[in-house]
């Protein structure tokens, strides 16, 4: 047993991913109950009745080819815990952001050898696991609430008095007043309170250590004292993303001194307006990233840069014009941060605000043939490109040129994307005088193989195409047997993009050569061994 035990240390150590470590990965976010289900079947799912519709943890597991060939390396998922239960004036907890009892979890999405087995899944094929959490408050279908119910917070005494938050401007209230309403308050814990503070530390510390956990995804980080999160940190161990759901950057700021990295919110909130329609204006997209790059801890390298997600409108919800539409789908991939990927964008579900944005993915049937399914795999491969040919892409800062209200572009070598949203009517033209490059050298547009020629100045002046966006790699970047327009690829870039992006903790060829037997004898024996045991989550 002692030897099983160092064995399960060691497999543990190994996918520990480090905030370094999780730069390199493309992040798709789903919501365990909208997925995918056990056996496959397709059950009626009406998002805006808010009931629960049968996805689960087994589901995910059967569906990771899908994400995989997509081009992702990392899966969130969403909360894992016990939460009310019955109906409310706003639906079940299918969401999973309801919670009840943290020691628990939710049985609607399977037991706990489901979940250590979607973990085992994940690392066996190089990806990185990262869950939603909790902590600001519990919930309840009444009010006041009936506090004997939760797990482990049972007594009064470990929750802020009642009052509903009334003034978002000030931080107090914020932080020790209540969301939700009457009809579902979300109960506030007294995180100023040591004995709540030791408790969550303990839970996320277990939470983290029994399901194998790579990273945190953690909400309603601003409603939170700040200085709880470095020793909340500090126990869980794992990357930490915080949702601090604010346009000010210097408001989101402070917290990136706080957590790894945080939802890039500020940026999403000129991003979405600037691709809504042609009208418009990217140079307030610009002005954002230019405040982030200098603000932020680390500028914008660890954000979790998205165009869509659980709690905001999806953007076909406001257009339909194809051309704006990947424009602002390409921005995530292109620029800093790590890329995130919300189910369903790929199929261009059009969800407004909650609930219909929550929409279930098998209605989609996976479908391979979408055009936007091919726009998102090939922007996997052309950052993944990146990478190989460039030891220093992820940690060095995107530089925005020919930034005006119709037209960006985004350099960031050995990428250089150029964004438009005059829209699939109109034809953008980019002026970049000193891209990087050396005179006469040969860029190609992976989104259609289209090849440009750089000037003998080092610039480039391209004419768009109806509207859409490009990207360009150098044809040295790219390889003759990648996947990327290989018939005029120059160079062994994208052949080497397997090695170059699985060499961290959790991924790799390499890796799984250094663990071999013990890899796979570990996995099963862990599942068996932790089954067996009674621990703070069955």
């Amino acid at each position: 047993m002692l030897r099983f035990l160092v064995l399960l240390l060691f497999i543990t150590s190994v996918f520990a991913a480090t905030a370094d470590q999780w730069r390199s990965r493309t992040i798709y976010q789903l919501l365990t109950d909208r997925f995918a289900t056990t056996d496959g079947h397709d059950p009626h799912c009406n998002a805006t009745a808010r009931q629960y519709c049968g996805g689960t943890w087994k589901g995910i597991i059967n569906k990771l080819d899908y994400i995989q060939d997509l081009g992702f390396d990392a899966v969130w998922i969403s909360p894992v815990v016990a939460n009310i239960e019955g109906n409310t004036s706003y639906g079940e907890a299918y969401h999973g952001y309801w919670t009840r009892d943290m020691t628990a979890l939710n049985p609607h999405f399977g037991d706990a050898s489901d979940l250590q087995a979607l973990s085992a899944e994940l690392h066996r094929r190089n990806m990185l696991f990262m869950v939603d959490i909790v902590v600001n408050h519990m919930a309840s279908a009444s009010d006041p609430p009936d506090y004997n119910i939760y797990q482990p917070f049972s007594s009064q005494s470990s929750y802020h008095t009642e009052c509903f938050i009334q003034d978002w401007q000030n931080q107090t209230n914020v932080e020790q007043c209540w969301l939700g309403d009457t009809s579902v308050p979300l109960v506030d814990l007294n995180t100023e309170d040591d004995d709540v503070v030791n408790t969550l530390n303990a839970w996320v510390k277990d939470l983290v250590t029994t399901y194998s956990i790579d990273g945190l995804r953690v909400d309603t980080v601003r409603h939170i004292r700040q200085d709880f999160w470095p020793g909340f940190a500090d126990a869980a161990g794992v990357f930490i993303l915080g949702e601090v759901q604010h346009p000010n950057t210097s408001y989101v700021a402070d917290y990136t001194h706080k957590v790894d990295g945080v939802l890039d919110y500020p940026t999403w909130y000129s991003l979405v307006p600037a691709f809504t329609n042609t009208s418009g204006n990217i140079t307030d997209l610009a002005r954002k990233v230019w405040e982030a790059q200098a603000q932020y801890k680390t500028g914008e390298l660890l954000v979790g840069s998205f165009l869509e997600n659980h709690d905001n409108p999806r953007l076909p919800s406001f257009i339909q014009d194809n051309a704006l539409i990947k424009n602002a789908i390409t921005w995530p991939f292109m620029n800093d941060g790590i890329p995130i990927l919300y189910q369903g964008q790929e199929q261009t579900y059009a969800g407004g605000d909650d609930p219909e944005n929550r929409e279930a993915l098998w209605l989609s049937q996976y479908i391979q043939q979408r055009p936007l399914v091919t726009h998102v795999k090939i922007l996997n491969s052309a950052r993944r490109a990146a990478m190989a040919y460039n030891a220093n892409f992820l940690k060095t800062p995107a530089t925005l040129f020919a930034v005006s209200q119709k037209t960006l572009a985004i350099s960031k070598p050995p990428l250089l994307t150029l964004l438009t949203n005059v829209g699939s009517s109109s034809t953008p033209n980019w002026n970049v005088p000193d891209a990087g490059y050396k005179p006469g050298e040969t860029l190609v547009d992976v989104l259609t193989c289209n090849t440009i020629t750089v000037d003998k100045n080092g610039g480039v002046i391209v004419a768009g195409h109806a509207g859409n966006p490009q990207v360009l790699l150098p044809a040295s970047a790219l390889s003759p047997k990648g996947t990327m327009c290989s018939n005029i690829a120059t160079g062994t870039g994208e052949h080497q993009v397997s090695s170059a992006t699985h060499n961290t903790p959790g991924g790799g060829d390499d890796l799984r050569s250094q663990i071999g037997w013990a890899m796979s004898l570990a996995i099963p024996l862990t599942l068996l061994f932790l089954a067996s045991q009674t621990t703070l989550f069955l």
